[in-house]
């Protein structure tokens, strides 16, 4: 992925790079993989927003991704890489040799034309899916599975990947993005490869008006409101808060540990983040 740079023509377009677009070969999504999304504006089955700053922008289609990599053995050829608009992440659409299409997370590297493999025997090359038991050691990898079969969970966004650092027991001690290691069993897929579109970060959206055709409202801080709306709100002039910061409903929004003690997943955590 390539990034573009405009001439200062205006305030806006001074500050703007935007993605390329030039790894994108087919501008429309495949109909038999697509279905409705109906925007939610953050707001929950009870109609109460749970996630702020939400509504508008752009209607998007949501595109089918094959998360689990189910059909073992195989072959598939790439037949495009496509922009999807509910993910940091661009999309490949796969041509089965039995007739199916599916879409995948497109890995870094990955070509038209190139055939991938998902299952146990499949070559460990980019693309390719393989039960974390038959990745060499040391490999970048994306795109993992939690608990077998269920569908990958972990390291799906632009640019991530984690490292396979060894097996034991039945289990795989696999190095995520944040640093933390955590065991993993080794019958759960993951597909080999670091996740594309790896100048996703570098993106400068340069106006407030592109925020709100993603679907972005903005932001007001807390000590800009009154003291009725918000915890750090009020003050004679200008206040910086004066006490920690805090969320509208007065919880701990810097430095609060958010995962509960006594999660039952924590006995798979060899290693926490620093």
């Amino acid at each position: 992925m390539g990034l573009k740079t405009y001439r200062p023509t205006t305030p806006s377009m001074r500050f703007t790079t935007l993605p390329s677009f030039e790894e994108i070969t087919k501008d429309k999504p495949e109909r038999s993989l697509t279905a409705a999304r109906k925007s939610k504006a953050g707001r929950n089955s009870a109609g109460r927003i749970t996630i702020r700053h939400r509504g508008g922008g752009h209607r998007r289609k949501f595109r089918i991704i094959d998360f689990k990599r189910d059909k073992l053995g195989i072959p598939a050829k790439v037949a495009a890489i496509e922009y999807d608009p509910n993910r940091s992440a661009r999309i490949a659409l796969l041509h089965y040799k039995d007739g199916e299409k599916r879409y995948i997370l497109a890995p870094l590297g990955l070509t038209v034309g190139q055939t991938l493999m998902s299952g146990p025997d499949a070559e460990p090359i980019a693309g390719n899916a393989l039960p974390l038991g038959k990745i060499p050691l040391g490999l970048p990898i994306h795109n993992i599975e939690l608990v077998a079969g269920r569908g990958a969970q972990m390291v799906r966004s632009a640019g991530q990947l984690a490292q396979l650092m060894a097996r034991e027991g039945g289990y795989a001690h696999v190095k995520l993005p944040s640093g933390e290691i955590r065991m993993i069993n080794v019958n759960c897929m993951a597909t080999v490869g670091q996740v594309g579109n790896l100048e996703y970060d570098s993106i400068s959206l340069g106006k407030a008006g592109r925020k709100r055709w993603l679907g972005i409202r903005p932001t007001v801080r807390g000590v800009a409101m009154n003291p009725v709306d918000h915890p750090m709100g009020g003050g004679e002039g200008r206040t910086s808060g004066g006490g920690h910061p805090v969320s509208p409903w007065g919880q701990l929004t810097k430095g609060k540990k958010t995962r509960h003690k006594r999660k039952t997943s924590g006995k798979f955590i060899v290693s926490r983040r620093k």
